[in-house]
């Protein structure tokens, strides 16, 4: 995926924060007697990647579409570059990029078609409309396949069909549901990078994702979900120093052992049944102290073959947080 073109459209500092990003309070909504969304508080800068996290039936899609302006809050308020979506929904859309996470189409019309008929439901004219689609379907590496009936794309061309249907009017703010669904992992990495230049841009980038790795590559805060409830809402400055679980693999557990024990660290151990070796995993509070660990087992002797987080900012966040999930 290449480079799209866009304009941020002014100066944020012209603006009032409150008429800026996405600004939602106190939002619930039922469907019957399901409560899908109880009570969420949700920010979103402009020039950020906000990822939006927690397990299924949490309500993130349901906060989606609100967001959206496809589905109206049972209660709480909204605000959409200072707009509400309940009270003015047509100016809202007018500002959004909305990528579902299956995309729905038109399956005899080509890509190219799809793309312009879209443009013109904003207003774009036919012109423009073929110029902003040819870009788009470069950006998203569906140039060859421009002229190609949408029943035939695969899952992975679909999303990102779907993308590029979502930048079409250029939006200031861009909402994004499982946007990596069907990619390998070369357009894995071109998605990364685009969102990454897209919010850098002055666009505000929201997305909800399982795959957790992928946002800590790209994500500036998190906001955490469970049971239609707001549990956290974090910077990815703000992680790194709570601590962090490290595995650490050695061609010698016993001197690996002692070398924890030395410095008072508890640990839990898996031997290789192969040899001697195994692995130890231990928690730290930061990069720091892992370091000057590191430094400590092999001045040791220790014979280090492996020293890493055990697993992602994102996902230790979400991890420390399941006994506060209500």
């Amino acid at each position: 995926m290449n480079t799209v073109i866009s304009d941020p459209g002014g100066t944020p500092g012209q603006q009032k924060e409150s008429d800026t990003g996405i600004i939602a309070q106190g939002l619930a909504r039922s469907f019957g007697t399901v409560q899908a969304v109880q009570s969420i508080d949700f920010r979103a800068a402009p020039g950020e990647v906000t990822a939006l996290i927690g397990p299924n039936g949490s309500g993130k899609t349901t906060l989606l579409l609100m967001l959206a302006s496809l589905l109206r809050p049972d209660a709480g308020t909204i605000r959409i570059q200072g707009l509400d979506p309940a009270g003015d929904p047509r100016a809202v859309r007018a500002l959004l990029g909305w990528m579902p996470d299956t995309l729905s189409v038109w399956e005899s019309l080509s890509s190219r078609e799809i793309l312009t008929t879209v443009a013109a439901l904003y207003g774009i004219g036919k012109t423009q409309a073929r110029m902003r689609a040819a870009e788009l379907l470069e950006v998203v590496n569906l140039g060859q396949l421009a002229d190609t009936p949408a029943r035939v794309l695969s899952r992975g061309q679909a999303q990102r069909l779907s993308l590029a249907r979502a930048l079409i009017n250029d939006p200031a703010v861009l909402l994004l549901d499982e946007p990596a669904g069907g990619l390998d992992p070369g357009a894995r990495v071109q998605l990364r990078t685009l969102l990454r230049q897209l919010a850098d841009s002055g666009k505000t980038v929201v997305i909800s994702s399982h795959v957790l790795v992928e946002l800590d590559e790209m994500a500036d805060a998190a906001v955490f979900l469970s049971k239609g409830r707001t549990v956290r809402s974090q910077r990815l400055a703000e992680v790194s120093p709570q601590g962090r679980g490290y595995t650490i693999s050695s061609l010698d557990l016993d001197a690996l052992r002692r070398g924890l024990e030395a410095n008072s660290l508890d640990a839990s151990y898996e031997p290789n049944m192969e040899n001697t070796g195994g692995l130890a995993k231990v928690k730290l509070p930061g990069e720091m102290q892992a370091a000057a660990l590191l430094g400590l087992l092999v001045g040791a002797g220790v014979p280090i073959t492996a020293f890493a987080p055990s697993s992602g900012l994102l996902e230790e966040t979400y991890l420390s947080l399941e006994d506060e999930m209500p």
